[in-house]
């Protein structure tokens, strides 16, 4: 039978609470960014010593070699023409995050992770491995014992692996050498980016900033920026935008429905609203079952026997018979409690909502993943 969905204005199945009549307010520093106030990456090739036979191969890595190779002589070991085949040496990248204004001696946490054909590096110490920014200038250099959240157990007929071994972990593990030169005192004009671009959200961050500080310093440039002059305000940048940074301001949030197809989940903002309309819906099952039959050959005769399949297909319809009738006035909200309530699987729910959206009946932006 044709399952048809009927919730007439969903009547008997939804009983929705109230929405709040405020949304809720965030801080200014939580929904904006400072232009000028960011983090740099960096990143350096280095080698991690010590490992208990799980380092680089010198047939798969050979570039493991000639770093070692490398090492010992800026030491003032002299290895030329020596057959090394160490086990216990991995070639890693190393990167981490510069933060903003930070400063000579400060430490900042590393991730390492091998780039040859080792299969562990725990246990492993890096060696001390300078770390380049984007112009090819030295910022901060890293050393330390690798931490490693994965495991690698290998026995002689078996072997098991928990997690990603072959990268790491070193807190705290690169100290900065330079620092990278910012004067940001020295501004007579603080430029912030939304996040998420919206007019209304920068309109109430203008209006709220300028009502606090009790002059028209910040101006709405466009949906994604407001601009603030300082030169009408006593006291430094730093000061100024200490004390605006953490305003509540109210974020408008777009109507928008994400849906993950792989996890079944469904995600909806508040104010996605449903036009009039009526939704049919169907479930089909199909059954094939296979029941071969072996066809055997008369006594003493030349033949053979042979398999005969036998297979059987079934289509059902199945469900209750119903439509649904929507008015108007219905949320999505309703709609998802409604469905709830009969028993629509996650993936039907969300065949419906798409389906609804194509015929223009969910005013939202549908985001599918």
């Amino acid at each position: 039978m044709k399952k048809i969905l009927w919730l007439l204005a969903l009547a008997g199945l939804i009983h929705a609470s109230p929405l709040p009549d405020a949304q809720a307010q965030s801080r200014i520093r939580d929904v904006v960014d400072v232009e000028g106030v960011r983090q740099n990456d960096l990143i350096g090739y280095g080698i991690v010593v010590g490992l208990n036979g799980t380092g680089d191969s010198v047939r798969n890595s050979p570039f493991t070699e000639d770093s070692l190779t490398y090492m010992l002589e800026r030491l003032g070991v002299n290895v030329q023409g020596e057959d090394i085949k160490p086990d216990n040496v991995a070639a890693v990248l190393v990167t981490a995050t510069l933060p903003s204004f930070a400063r000579n001696g400060s430490t900042v946490d590393v991730s390492v992770s091998s780039i040859g054909d080792a299969s562990s590096l725990e246990g492993g110490t890096l060696v001390l491995t300078p770390l380049k920014a984007a112009n090819n200038e030295v910022y901060a250099v890293a050393q330390g014992s690798v931490f490693v959240s994965g495991i690698d157990v290998q026995a002689q007929g078996a072997r098991e692996t928990r997690g990603t071994p072959t990268t790491g972990a070193i807190p705290n593990g690169a100290r900065v050498e330079r620092e990278v030169g910012y004067e940001f005192n020295k501004r007579n004009s603080i430029v912030l980016a939304l996040r998420d671009p919206d007019f209304t959200t920068a309109a109430r961050i203008e209006d709220t900033i300028n009502k606090a500080v009790g002059s028209p310093i910040a101006f709405m440039r466009d949906p994604g920026t407001v601009d603030l002059d300082l030169r009408s305000v006593q006291g430094s940048p730093s000061r100024i935008l200490a004390s605006i940074e953490n305003l509540p301001v109210e974020v408008e949030v777009p109507a928008r429905i994400v849906i993950d197809e792989k996890s079944g989940t469904i995600v909806l903002g508040e104010d996605v609203t449903i036009s009039k309309v009526a939704i049919a819906q169907g479930n089909i099952s199909i059954k094939v079952s296979e029941t071969p039959v072996v066809s055997q050959p008369n006594p003493f005769s030349d033949g053979e026997s042979i398999v005969l399949p036998r297979s059987q297909i079934q289509i059902e319809e199945t469900g209750t018979d119903s439509i649904a009738m929507l008015n108007s006035n219905v949320t999505l909200s309703q709609l998802i409690d409604g469905l709830n309530a009969l028993g629509v699987s996650p993936q039907e729910m969300a065949d419906i909502i798409r389906t609804m959206k194509a015929a223009g009946a969910i005013h939202a932006d549908l985001v599918m993943r």
